[in-house]
């Protein structure tokens, strides 16, 4: 890697959390600043304005996400286990351990629904992203015949996945990550009853 490319990340890396926990617009050039210790010339040799800097900040937490996830997959191997397991994953980002400020895709919504489209475009692929690997849990578990044949997956897809964002919101309004715990007992409860292969 060289010194420019080291010097990108890094700022990205710094820039990330910032933009995550206030908003594209609740965040200065002057907050990027005093994080990274450089000048706005020095952060404009890599970014051509603030949104370029802001959409890859998006994609660093998205990238931070897949890892936490793959880390989780490569010990959690049954379908059912998986998807309870999400719960987990996601109260693990909205404590701030490794994503600071949340879930990136609920942040990035609710702030640039009508103000910022390139930004509202990255969050909703990444929405169909997660949409997507629900699915594919559901369909592997299917033919490994751990889930049960008749399960309807955009339905199932679209329950986990409102238990999740509805949790993620409801524990940013309360500043804490308690609701997570409730969401895992609702879809584990819903696994084992509708999902499960007996």
């Amino acid at each position: 890697m060289s010194k420019g490319e080291y010097t990108r990340l890094r700022i990205i890396e710094l820039a990330a959390p910032i933009f995550n926990r206030q908003g594209y617009f609740g965040t200065s050039m002057s907050d990027i600043m005093r994080a990274t210790g450089l000048e706005k010339g020095g952060i404009y040799n890599h970014f051509a304005n603030k949104e370029e800097l802001a959409l890859a900040a998006f994609d660093y937490n998205m990238e931070r996400r897949r890892e936490l996830m793959q880390a989780t997959f490569h010990r959690v191997h049954h379908a059912a286990e998986r998807l309870i397991e999400l719960a987990d994953i996601f109260k693990e980002i909205i404590s701030d351990s490794m994503i600071p400020g949340g879930c990136a895709i609920v942040n990035t919504i609710m702030e640039a629904d009508d103000t910022n489209p390139v930004l509202k475009e990255k969050a909703i692929v990444a929405m169909a992203d997660l949409r997507a690997m629900v699915g594919r849990i559901l369909v592997r578990g299917i033919e490994r015949q751990e889930l049960r044949q008749d399960v309807d997956i955009e339905q199932a897809t679209t329950k986990i996945l409102m238990l999740l964002q509805g949790g993620i919101v409801i524990s940013r309004l309360n500043g804490d990550d308690a609701e997570m715990d409730q969401v895992r007992v609702f879809i584990s409860e819903f696994v084992d009853r509708d999902l499960r292969l007996a």
